[in-house]
């Protein structure tokens, strides 16, 4: 019997160590049912149920962990396994147990002769607490205190995460250059497979979140590729993956690869469906609403976005962005001016301010978008990264036009569509050389103005966006027949489904037709409205007010 176990455990080790999470967990769980497992294997078990989504399992078994250490004495171990308690317990949301954890870890720190490292990880959750405060200075010295503990004790998971804390104490500060040299060492300790894996996971998701935060795109780019290699590395991961596959989504959003960001965004909601991680639940179906309205399909982008809500994220400005395609100008102004006026985090603002200005323009508030204008370029000042500053000008470029001023406006214009153009963006680049093209028309340079023209049609019918489209041709929603070009009352049906962004197999069985059917719609549509792509019979459908 001891050789069979013995055996199993080795089995169970080696999966372990080679990141077959499911296999190790099922495994240890085994080997554990049968005899209860030492402290070394218990901590396998309980890291490879986090890694194989496995919460539940996962703080089951640090408790009994926890309490094996003190029953033996072993009261630093004790101590760490509280700490992890109470820092996953943080991230579920349920603060009332993870504040008593992490007391209790402190006083277990406190009651030892001599410093530890886990008082050192205890500095952690203050830090993140400073950080939600704007008590940044107190953050930038709560993190090199952990620094410092790190390096005593040669601990690698604590001198990564620390640092990662530190860099965005910094950023937040406004000192991003500094921050990102923090953030770029943490991730170097990442990506070279050093730490363990449950810090792994954190770093990564830490780090890209803020360099999207602050619009830091290239660095963004980079490390989340090395979170999708980290990812794909391990086959039977579940947490992490989710997170992963938004940032994916969302990469792929500004690089203008729509059908693979909602691909992703999509596979992310699935994952996360059953995950206790409710923030990025809802950050995968916001980020599915962003594409849906993006491409026009109005009615999933709504149903997305009230998803994201209903799991705790507010779905600005996204929502607001909806209703303004929709036509619903001032419910769009009322939700854009409640979501800024509640906020006070810089960047959090920053996120919402070009959307606040984009509306009020729409709605004639004019003083409104300036307010909005000069917020946001205090902040592109305060945090100066370039894309920052490009939305500034944008922006100002907006309102300048807005008021008649296009000789002013193209300098602004310009300046953003230049930098979203190198940041490899095209679709807010086409958008504001659609603006360009009105400043040009507005100066009598026709000539220019269908160059700006031509060039953001082509990459709105590239990219599928419909609703851009149907505004470029100029046609509103005052046409409304019911039959336009002779489409039959089917073949209506058929475009209405395919405007949503549905493949043709995906309407087949939607419809109850059979693909050759709906293959043959699709043509006749395509012949009867004189287009060639699906996102020109898309426009076409928007012209007519069929969705």
């Amino acid at each position: 019997m001891g050789s069979q176990r013995d055996s199993l455990l080795d089995e169970a080790r080696r999966a372990y160590d080679a990141r077959a999470w499911v296999d190790a967990f099922g495994l240890l769980s085994r080997i554990d049912q049968a005899a209860p497992l030492a402290a070394a294997d218990l901590e396998r078990l309980a890291i490879a149920a986090a890694m194989a989504g496995r919460d539940d399992v996962m703080l089951a078994v640090m408790e009994r962990l926890h309490q094996q250490s003190l029953d033996t004495g072993r009261t630093e171990e004790a101590a760490r396994a509280a700490f992890w308690l109470g820092l996953r317990l943080v991230s579920m949301g349920e603060a009332g147990r993870a504040a008593g954890w992490l007391q209790r870890a402190q006083r277990l720190v406190d009651s030892l002769d001599s410093e530890c490292v886990v008082g050192g990880y205890l500095l952690l959750p203050a830090i993140h607490q400073k950080l939600a405060q704007g008590d940044f200075a107190g953050a930038i010295a709560g993190a090199e205190a952990a620094v410092r503990v790190a390096e005593r004790f040669g601990d690698r998971d604590l001198a990564a995460f620390a640092r990662t804390l530190y860099g965005r104490a910094l950023i937040r500060d406004g000192r991003v250059a500094e921050g990102l040299t923090f953030l770029d060492e943490a991730m170097l300790d990442a990506s070279s497979s050093d730490l363990s894996p449950i810090i792994t996971g954190l770093v990564y998701c830490s780090v890209i979140a803020t360099c999207c935060q602050v619009y830091a795109m290239d660095r963004a780019r980079e490390w989340t590729a090395a979170l999708s290699t980290w990812c794909e590395s391990q086959p039977q991961l579940a947490a992490f993956e989710g997170s992963c596959m938004v940032h994916r989504s969302e990469i792929m959003q500004v690089n203008g690869e729509w059908p693979a960001a909602i691909a992703e965004a999509r596979g992310a909601a699935r994952r996360l469906d059953t995950s206790t991680d409710r923030e990025a639940a809802a950050a995968a179906r916001y980020q599915e609403g962003e594409i849906h309205r993006l491409r026009g399909a109005f009615s999933a982008a709504e149903e997305a976005y009230r998803e994201a809500s209903r799991l705790g994220r507010e779905p600005q400005p996204g929502l607001a962005l909806l209703r303004l395609a929709q036509g619903r100008v001032s419910q769009a102004a009322a939700a854009i001016g409640q979501a800024v006026g509640a906020r006070t985090n810089p960047l959090e603002l920053a996120r919402l301010l070009p959307a606040y200005v984009e509306i009020m323009v729409a709605a004639g508030a004019l003083e409104d978008a300036a307010q909005g204008c000069r917020q946001l370029d205090r902040i592109a000042e305060h945090f100066d990264t370039e894309l920052l500053c490009a939305m500034a000008a944008h922006a100002r470029g907006t309102l300048t036009l807005a008021r008649g001023e296009a000789r002013a406006a193209l300098s602004p214009l310009r300046e953003a569509f230049s930098t979203w153009h190198r940041a490899s963006a095209p679709y807010i680049a086409a958008r504001i050389r659609l603006q360009i093209a009105e400043a040009c028309r507005q100066l009598g340079d026709e000539d220019g103005a269908a160059l700006e023209q031509d060039a953001a049609r082509a990459v709105f019918e590239e990219l599928g966006a419909a609703p851009d489209l149907a505004a470029l041709e100029g046609s509103g929603h005052t046409e409304k027949p019911d039959r336009p070009h002779g489409l039959t009352p089917r073949e209506i049906e058929v475009l209405r489904l395919l405007a949503e962004g549905k493949t043709n197999r995906a309407i087949a069985a939607e419809l109850r037709l059979s693909a050759k059917t709906v293959d043959r719609h699709v043509g006749n549509i395509f012949n009867k409205l004189d287009v060639s792509s699906r996102a020109a019979a898309t426009a076409c459908a928007y012209r007519h007010a069929l969705l």
